[in-house]
């Protein structure tokens, strides 16, 4: 009995809280004409997100293109 009533309290008030609706803000944000990208609209954080990535990426492009040129030349007799 009291185990039905404690789930029925958890259910209940799990369902009150609800989030907010905030895709009408994001969609004024993103569909906003200043110039900027849609991947830096966000702000800082996209803009941090997006350098980090780049840099990322040419790094390991760099990375795989000097064990490329490593692999491509002949082992030296010992």
């Amino acid at each position: 009995q009291a185990l039905r009533q404690i789930s029925r309290r958890t259910i209940s008030t799990a369902s009150r809280r609800q989030m907010e609706n905030r895709v009408p803000e994001n969609q004024k944000l993103f569909q906003e004409d200043n110039g900027l990208p849609v991947h830096l609209k966000g702000g800082a954080k996209d803009a941090l997100l997006y350098r980090t990535t780049a840099g990322l990426t040419m790094c390991g492009t760099i990375y795989a293109l000097y064990y490329l040129l490593v692999s491509s030349m002949p082992k030296k007799p010992n």
